[in-house]
């Protein structure tokens, strides 16, 4: 069996195309973009430090980038799920948390895209941790100017 991070890495087909039908935040036939991991990867990384962002603001922000007006939220919640696990694996690994995706910056424990992560893994509990060591190494920096 893969591991997140193999799956992280994996080249992926994406591609714009119409939606099939009326879902989620998508209405049939708008331009829905269908990203791989990497693209998720790289968008979770963007989201400045001390900014949070919810799932219907990613599935909006990154189509926008390529061109697209939604993003399939099927491919979208599989996809922040492997960038949040393949972080936790990095952070295993001894990686900084400058190293990973910052996947505790669009993950909120309400949210019930997270339902799959929060019940399997508990990784929103270890997203606050990280959030707030992430607030301590941000003070630190700053007292330290």
């Amino acid at each position: 069996m893969k591991s997140w991070t193999d799956r992280l890495n994996t080249p992926g087909v994406n591609g714009i195309r119409p939606a099939p039908r009326t879902v989620a935040d998508g209405v049939e036939d708008q331009t829905t973009l269908v990203p791989t991991a990497q693209q998720v990867d790289e968008f979770i990384r963007s989201i400045p430090e001390g900014v949070e962002m919810d799932v219907r603001v990613l599935r909006t922000a990154l189509p926008f980038e390529r061109g697209a007006e939604v993003t399939c939220p099927v491919a979208i919640g599989y996809h922040r799920r492997t960038v949040a696990e393949a972080a936790i694996e990095y952070l295993g690994r001894g990686m900084t948390l400058s190293d990973v995706a910052p996947f505790w910056r669009e993950l909120d424990a309400n949210d019930a895209d997270n339902e799959e992560i929060v019940l399997r893994r508990g990784i929103c509990g270890r997203a606050a941790q990280v959030r707030r060591l992430e607030t301590m190494m941000h003070a630190a920096e700053c007292s330290a100017v």
